[in-house]
């Protein structure tokens, strides 16, 4: 889309993409899933301004992004948060806030967690590859991260849509990290790999976010190991979203979207999709981790 139309990036911040709720169902062909990490705080962004909750979003990471608007649009910024100024002057967030041709919206820096959604109403317009809009940054696959000077093209209105929070699971702010990460956690299916002593122990100790997090997945430190209770190597198996993989120093990796398909270290068990792995995408390094039974094991 050119001419007159879309939003123009101004200010990229440290890490900013496009997101949408990926491409599922291409595990078969080596395709990660992607998608937006905190998948509660980008379908409220679109519901805000009236978007089907497939809708291209912008996905910022701790500092946010500053966009021009080139024609009227609407939007909402939702997830950590921020403060937002249009043109300089204070505005809503996590609500819908309409800003006229040149206006220019400044999404600030996270007040607690980690990543803040835009959504506009029409959603991002960027070409699609195997039916998503989503940056993937293990693949490759998508539109690149953005810099500045990035003109984002803005689609057109569907259905006028009910705006607002209603029916909406959580709220705009559901992703905000406190300050310990509860993550429930199904054993298997290589739970028994590991002794049942590092089990036990699973569930008494405490580990932190470590800095070396991502969008692949969330790594964790300062906790006891986990020791295996049988040597030797396991064949690369498909791996899913939320597996808790445990790598040779036996710390628990939570795989987040932009996980690889496969994987050849064992997965002591799985996060379900859902609040906690939102919450997950709101962690900052040094955040506390605790993993909780989930249902039976």
């Amino acid at each position: 889309m050119s001419g007159p139309h879309g939003l123009l990036v101004l200010r990229a911040g440290a890490l900013t993409t496009v997101q949408d709720r990926g491409r599922p169902g291409y595990a078969h062909l080596g395709v990660p899933r992607s998608g937006a990490l905190d998948a509660g705080a980008h379908a409220l962004a679109n519901r805000l301004v009236g978007n089907p909750v497939d809708a291209a979003t912008l996905e910022t990471t701790l500092d946010g992004v500053a966009l021009r608007a080139l024609a009227p649009v609407t939007v909402a910024v939702t997830g950590a948060p921020c403060a937002v100024r249009a043109s300089g002057r204070p505005v809503a967030w996590g609500e819908p806030v309409w800003l006229p041709g040149g206006a220019e919206l400044e999404v600030g820096r996270a007040e607690s967690g980690l990543r803040s959604y835009v959504a506009v109403r029409g959603g991002f317009g960027v070409p699609a590859v195997l039916g998503s809009r989503a940056t993937d940054l293990l693949s490759g696959l998508g539109p690149p991260v953005l810099a500045a000077g990035t003109l984002l093209p803005v689609g057109p209105p569907g259905p006028d849509l009910a705006c607002g929070a209603d029916g909406v699971a959580g709220s705009a702010g559901a992703g905000a990290a406190g300050s310990e990460l509860v993550l429930p956690l199904r054993l298997g299916p290589r739970a028994d790999w590991f002794t049942a002593e590092s089990i036990a122990g699973l569930w008494r100790s405490g580990y932190r976010v470590s800095a070396l997090s991502n969008r692949i997945g969330l790594r964790t430190e300062a906790g006891p190991p986990l020791r295996r209770a049988r040597g030797g190597e396991l064949p690369s198996e498909g791996m899913v979203l939320g597996a808790v993989q445990v790598p040779p120093d036996g710390l628990p990796v939570v795989f987040l979207a932009d996980h690889p398909v496969t994987g050849g270290y064992p997965v002591i068990g799985v996060i379900p999709e859902g609040p906690p792995l939102d919450a997950a995408a709101q962690a900052r390094p040094g955040t506390g981790v605790r993993f909780v039974r989930a249902g039976r094991n």
